[in-house]
């Protein structure tokens, strides 16, 4: 995403996490929404931290392709001080963009066959 911390010709240019896994945090009392993790793209409906790496998503006019499940999480962030946790590390997604264009809210994520 042009003007993005990740963007770059580096394998970590977008980052994804699950409605699923933001969920999971305010079950634990937090007052996180999509966006608070610092991910790029908020998925529904689709276990993202399961996909291989290699896997190729086709979102709107984009294709990207998954690089790294999880990360290390050097200096814990807030939702980390607040929980005691933080679900990104492990279920957050990184994904270099194959095919650059358009995607908008609610655009549907399609697993491409390689």
């Amino acid at each position: 995403m042009r003007g993005d911390a990740h963007a770059g010709p580096w394998h970590r240019q977008v980052s994804l996490l699950a409605v699923e896994s933001v969920q999971k945090m305010r079950d634990k009392g937090l007052d996180v929404n999509p966006g608070d993790f610092g991910e790029n793209l908020t998925t529904v409906g689709i276990v993202i931290y399961e996909l291989p790496i290699g896997a190729r998503l086709s979102v709107g006019e984009t294709l990207l392709e998954v690089t790294q499940i999880g990360k290390v999480c050097h200096d814990h962030c807030a939702i980390y001080y607040a929980a005691g946790d933080c679900v990104m590390p492990r279920e957050g997604i990184f994904v270099r963009v194959l095919k650059g264009g358009l995607l908008r809210a609610g655009d549907t994520i399609t697993l491409v066959e390689t």
